[in-house]
């Protein structure tokens, strides 16, 4: 019945991923179906998503339709440039009469105005219901790995980092500005951190390199990391069967407060203190959730599998803890800006030889499909989707301005030097470079989406298991 049930769940939020994604779509292509009309240009097709369509009805003249690859739509407008070997041709071999370069740009900017209007609407639900901030605020260091960068950099337990690169921070993980995305989104060889340190009258400069996760050649390529974690309760969420948290009476709600005495600032701290004594025995002082302080013992050991794990005492850790999720109601238009500014360091970064990002980092349907469905199995699924809904609506307006042939942009780009040069591209030319610039982008697809797929492969660990 269990197993029904989560069938159930997981088709439902399928379901609803599909509804999202095409209502998306919709509005995109809904904003050049209606300027089109508008202008009095023909309308040949009008589809949801690409490839043959499984579903087609011709209504007015318009054969409306949904296809079968799940990875866009489109309106097919003969008037504007040509893209018959992309869509299709055209319905009719009637003579199309001419249209002004302004009813061009008009047609192309309506798709990427209604995301943005999409992403208001979105965004003025969000703020009527909320969302969660998702914010760590801390900003001292709680744990720092042995041997990593931060460690060679001279980087403390107890520090506090104020800055980096020079530029104020804003707590461990959230905004642009928070700790994390800083170090991520960093370029040049070297990150310099300032830190207040206890008992040090003035900030500290500290330069460090830092490490990128390996990964398979059919994965993404992992993010830079020096090696610290932020100071966080370190709080049991479970203990795996027959390890020796669990022999030694640890339990879910636990508060490790200190380790041989030493105040612990965070789960990783736990796990480097083991490390750099070579697994010994540790006294723990824990505090349970009704307030009780005791003493307990444990004896890391060396799980029966995966075979390639080190000595440990089998706690698995809260990981929420610490994690604001106070319901703020940010306006429509704040919404918009900081999607906009994401979108735009995400598409500098990508293009930046100093950064670490790149196309490979990028999301395709599967991978907005993954996001998705990780989101609606969280707490506060539907806020979090809505405010989904903001961030892609804007990326989806920003990305398709972009002036290159098939995007929208590209479409306002030549209807613009057509306007200056008083005569359009020549029709052949033009079918060249948009079947290659398609070909280009449907290549681009297909990586990322390889990528999407690949990352579902190899990252997770198998079941952990002690003997007993």
């Amino acid at each position: 019945m269990a197993l029904l049930s989560s069938i159930l769940q997981n088709t439902l939020l399928v379901l609803v991923i599909v509804m999202v994604f095409n209502i998306i779509i919709f509005v995109h292509e809904l904003g050049h179906f209606l300027a089109a009309r508008w202008r009095g240009l023909r309308v040949d097709r009008f589809q949801i998503w690409f490839g043959k369509p499984i579903w087609k009805k011709t209504i007015n003249g318009v054969q409306y339709g949904m296809g079968w690859i799940p990875a866009g739509g489109f309106v097919a407008l003969p008037q504007m440039a040509p893209m018959e070997s992309i869509e299709g041709g055209n319905s009719s071999e009637d003579p199309l009469p001419p249209i002004s370069p302004l009813d061009k740009i008009i047609v192309a900017f309506a798709g990427p105005l209604f995301s943005i209007l999409l992403a208001l609407l979105a965004g003025a639900i969000v703020w009527q219901v909320g969302k969660p901030k998702d914010f760590i605020a801390s900003q001292e260091v709680g744990a720092v790995e042995p041997g990593s960068p931060a460690a060679k950099a001279g980087m403390l337990v107890g520090d506090t980092i104020v800055a980096i690169n020079g530029e104020p921070v804003n707590g461990y993980m959230g905004p642009l500005d928070s700790i994390m995305a800083k170090i991520i989104l960093s370029r040049g060889d070297r990150i310099e951190f300032t830190v207040k340190r206890p008992g040090v009258a003035e900030p500290i400069k500290l330069t460090s390199e830092f490490v990128i996760e390996k990964s398979e050649w059919f994965q993404r390529r992992g993010l830079r990391d020096v090696g610290f974690s932020e100071t966080r309760p370190s709080i049991v969420a479970d203990t795996f069967p027959n390890s020796p948290a669990a022999k030694a009476g640890l339990k879910k709600g636990d508060e490790v407060l200190k380790i041989d005495g030493i105040p612990l600032r965070s789960s990783p701290q736990f796990v480097y203190y083991l490390i750099e004594h070579n697994w010994p025995t540790v006294r723990l002082e824990v505090r349970s959730p009704d307030g009780n302080i005791r003493e307990v013992s444990i004896t890391p050991e060396k799980p029966l599998k995966p075979a390639n794990l080190k000595p440990m005492a089998g706690i698995a850790w809260d990981q929420q803890v610490g994690v604001d999720q106070t319901i703020v109601k940010p306006d429509p238009w704040t919404q918009v800006k900081e999607s906009a500014m994401m979108m735009w360091v995400t598409v500098t970064s990508v293009i930046s030889p100093k950064s670490s990002i790149g196309v490979d980092h990028l999301s395709g349907p599967v991978g907005i499909a993954k996001h998705q469905f990780a989101l609606l199995k969280t707490d506060f699924p539907w806020q979090r989707l809505l405010a989904f809904m903001v961030l892609f609506n804007v990326n989806l307006a920003i990305l398709n301005m972009l002036p290159f042939p098939v995007l929208d942009g590209g479409h306002i780009t030549l209807a613009s030097l057509e306007w200056l040069a008083r005569r359009p591209v020549k029709a052949r030319v033009l079918e060249v470079v948009q079947t290659a610039f398609a070909l280009l982008l449907m290549g681009l697809m297909l990586y990322v989406t390889s990528k999407d797929i690949g990352d579902s492969f190899g990252r997770n660990r198998e079941e952990v298991v002690f003997p007993k």
